[in-house]
Order: C-alpha cells, then sequence, then structure tokens
C-alpha cells in the first residue's frame, strides 16, 4: 500500500490555511472564535503559518462540558483558532488518502455515507436476502474514544503517511489527551483509521458478506448462528490482542424478527431505527423525543411561527420520513401547530 511524503509544506501553507479556516466557520461565522479570530485574521493565519514552519504549535487547552443525548458523554472543544484551522488544515490534505483506506462497509464522518446512507444499506440487504440475514450479532467497542491506544494509533497512522514533519505534528494533537477527544474535528477520521485494518480483516480474510460499521457500532448479518458465535470470538481475540480494545458487555446475537409483533425475534437497533424483515420502525427515544417537541410546540401560549417549527423538529421527522412511521405521523400531524406531510 502506497506511503505518502512531501504532504507538510502544502498543508501549511498560507492558501491552505485560508481554506482550511474558510472550511472550519462554516455555519459558525457568530460563534465568539470565529469573531475573535476575524479581528486579525490575516496576521493570526501568518503566524500559524510561522509556527507550524518552525515546529513550535502545540494544541492549546482544552475545554470539556457534557452531554446527555443520545447518551452521556464528555465532550472536548477546543479553540477556533488556532487548533480547529490546523485541524482542518491537515484533514484538507489527508481526507482523500484516509478515505481511500476505509472499506465501503464503514459509515460515520465519511462525505457521501453518514446514518442514512448505511441505514438504506442495511435496509436493501435484508429486502434482498432475508434467509441470508435470519440472525444478526450486533456490537460495540467499549469506551471506545477513550480507549484508543496512541502507540497503535500512530503505528496505523505510519501505514499510509511517512513525512516525518506531518507524523511529528499527528503525534502531537494525538498525545494532547487521553485516549482520542470526542469534539475534535480529527478525532473523527482517526477513529475511524483505528478500526480500518480491522474491517479489512472482517473483509477480506473472514470473507464476511454483511457488514456494518458507523463509529464502534457494528453489525453483522448471517443465516447461521453458529458461525456468527465463532465470529464474535475471533473478533474479542482481534481487538484485545492487536488494537487493546474491548467489546461491551452488551454484545448480542439474535434471530431477526419479521415485524415487531414477531415474538421469535427481534429487531435490529441500530442507526436511530429498529430493522425487522419486513419493516423499519423509529428507536423508541428517537419517537419519544419527536412526541415531546410536538407536544411542548402545541401547549405553548405564543404561537410558534412554521419556520421555527420545522427547523426544531426536522432532525426527528428526518428519521421519521425513512422508516414505517405513516401512522405515527398522522397522529402527530393531529396535535401540530403545522402540518409536515409524510415523506417531504
Amino acid at each position: 500500500m502506497k506511503r505518502y511524503g512531501n504532504l507538510y509544506d502544502t498543508i501549511i501553507s498560507l492558501d491552505n490555511l485560508r481554506l482550511a479556516d474558510n472550511r472550519a466557520r462554516r455555519r459558525k461565522c457568530h460563534t465568539y472564535g470565529v469573531k475573535l479570530h476575524d479581528r486579525n485574521r490575516e496576521e493570526n493565519l501568518q503566524q500559524l503559518h510561522e509556527q507550524l514552519k518552525s515546529g513550535t504549535y502545540r494544541t492549546s487547552a482544552y475545554s470539556t462540558f457534557t452531554i446527555h443525548e443520545p447518551k452521556e458523554r464528555l465532550i472536548f472543544r477546543l479553540p477556533y483558532f488556532p487548533d480547529r484551522i490546523v485541524h482542518h488544515a491537515v484533514m484538507n490534505i489527508l481526507e482523500p488518502i484516509w478515505v481511500a483506506t476505509f472499506t465501503a462497509d464503514t459509515y460515520s464522518c465519511i462525505k457521501g455515507r453518514g446514518i442514512q446512507a448505511a441505514a438504506d444499506r442495511v435496509r436493501k440487504t435484508i429486502d434482498r436476502d432475508k434467509p441470508g440475514c435470519a440472525y444478526c450479532l450486533k456490537i460495540d467497542v467499549k469506551k471506545f474514544y477513550p480507549s484508543i491506544n496512541h502507540a497503535i494509533l500512530k503505528n496505523i497512522v505510519r501505514r499510509r503517511i511517512k513525512d516525518t514533519r506531518l507524523l511529528r505534528l499527528l503525534d502531537e494533537i494525538i498525545d494532547s489527551a487521553e485516549g482520542l477527544p470526542i469534539g475534535n474535528y480529527l478525532s473523527q477520521y482517526l477513529a475511524n483509521l483505528m478500526l480500518t485494518y480491522f474491517d479489512h480483516w472482517i473483509k477480506e480474510q473472514k470473507r464476511v458478506k454483511y457488514y456494518f460499521r458507523y463509529a464502534d457500532d457494528i453489525v453483522i448479518l448471517h443465516h447461521d448462528k453458529k458461525y456468527l458465535r465463532e465470529l464474535l470470538a475471533e473478533i474479542e481475540d482481534y481487538l484485545t490482542t492487536r488494537l487493546k480494545l474491548s467489546v461491551k458487555g452488551n454484545k448480542q446475537i439474535f434471530p431477526v424478527a419479521k415485524d415487531r409483533s414477531d415474538r421469535h425475534g427481534r429487531g435490529i437497533d441500530f442507526l436511530g431505527f429498529v430493522f425487522y424483515h419486513s419493516e423499519t420502525r423509529l428507536r423508541k427515544r428517537i419517537k419519544q423525543n419527536l412526541c415531546r417537541k410536538v407536544a411542548k410546540f402545541a401547549k405553548r401560549k405564543k404561537p410558534v411561527s412554521e419556520a421555527e417549527f420545522k427547523q426544531t423538529v426536522a432532525p426527528w421527522w428526518g428519521w421519521a420520513k425513512h422508516s414505517d412511521s405513516q401512522y405515527l405521523i398522522n397522529k402527530l400531524n393531529k396535535k401540530s401547530p403545522y402540518e409536515i406531510k409524510f415523506g417531504h
């Protein structure tokens, strides 16, 4: 596999730093960090260029905050300048190199893929081969981001990159926090990279046909339950011995149900959907959140504008229109201040 050198000068060039600045500020132009940077924008970029050129750039101190949806996570945040600009400058050049390494079966943080592309692929796979999707193995990695081993990740980075100055910069960013800090722009690509050779092992050596990965959430479909049990043991051994990661205790192997009334199996809870052989439903929590949002608007004394209503509920409606939720949407439309047509 080709290893790339002579990338650093392109990454730290003023043209690339300006491009990184433009990309990093998308949908963030009114934030304090961007406004502060814009007071001396060109001077800041020149200063950053000199720091990167001399090798004196160091990652800034992180601030942290906790989110509780979809589950509790500690999120790390870096200043807009210089750090977020640096991350975008790196990925402007490395993204096509790393994405070319990823298999077609991983979907998180990759342009043109994402949650809906993965969900569509799962749905089409089941519709095309229901006997081959009789059983599901569902796993995720225990504390994936905080557990990533820096030495192993650095070795994986070096499989494609040989530019020593760039490697020093990447090493410094990797070592700036324990594991990989959730919230960093660069972290999402490094996390994908951490598992990409595991993906290749699954597809090319184990010859697994129906494999789907979104971040560290993994679904494998097969007609033989015994095969999935044996594969699970091999997966656990691979992750432990090669990557120093472990499978979370909620690992499951189960028959995939025909629909939600089928008591001889269950649905595949993945990506906010629950997939059955003959239908796709919303995950319970997503459905509840949508219902609560609509109910909250319906109870407001001051009428909400149609634009605000649609903007607020849009993420949940997006899930709903890609699932078998016609009844739910019809029911909610009776209570909603504004109707949103199914499928639009």
